[in-house]
């Protein structure tokens, strides 16, 4: 298995991509990237030196993933969303030595149109709505949406909304794989996967 890269896309020498991997249309990846297998970067994707992509991501068109963000197996970045790497930019003041760190975590969703401040951690299997801005740490399997966001719900791995409070204690089974949740204060964990 190989990694097919259009002719309009530059990947920089340097750049690690891993195999089986798609760099669609007018995409720049730079020198320094680390990108897994089985990633899709869509149409005028760009990727930074100091990038590290994981397994099986896909990142939709017109996505810039700049500097400091790390993003672990399996996320799905949507169309036009956004990453930043300096909290309060200016033109004429050059601050990279100032860049966040942002971690987005295995399995997680980041809607269409999203922001992503930097210098936060979107958990585990978190789902992030169209258009939200998230400007603070997002739990795993959290639900967020808004602006600013907030959470309104717990998702599953597979993605489906669970029946459960934001805080207290429950249980819930996912209906498609039988996973089951438990959820204690405000942190929700995978109590045992299903047979699905």
């Amino acid at each position: 298995m190989s990694v097919s890269i259009h002719a309009s896309a530059i990947v920089d020498e340097g750049a690690q991509i891993g195999e089986g991997s798609r760099v669609w249309h007018f995409v720049h990846v730079c020198g320094g990237a680390r990108i897994g297998r089985g990633v899709s970067l869509g149409q005028n994707v760009f990727v930074g030196n100091k990038v590290v992509i994981g397994d099986h991501c896909k990142i939709q068109n017109n996505v810039s993933v700049y500097d400091n963000v790390t993003l672990e197996e399996g996320v799905f970045c949507g169309p036009s969303m956004v990453f930043t790497n300096v909290y309060n930019p200016r033109s004429l003041i050059e601050r990279k030595s100032e860049y966040r760190v942002t971690l987005v975590g295995k399995g997680a969703t980041l809607g269409a149109n999203c922001t992503i401040v930097c210098g936060t951690t979107i958990g585990k299997f978190a789902l992030v709505g169209a258009g939200a801005v998230i400007n603070r740490d997002v739990p795993d399997f959290a639900l967020m949406v808004g602006v600013p966001a907030r959470q309104v719900g717990w998702m599953s791995r597979f993605g489906e909304r669970l029946p459960l409070p934001l805080q207290g204690h429950g249980e819930a089974i996912c209906p498609h794989t039988g996973d089951r949740y438990a959820l204690e204060d405000r942190i929700l964990r995978l109590v045992s996967a299903g047979q699905a």
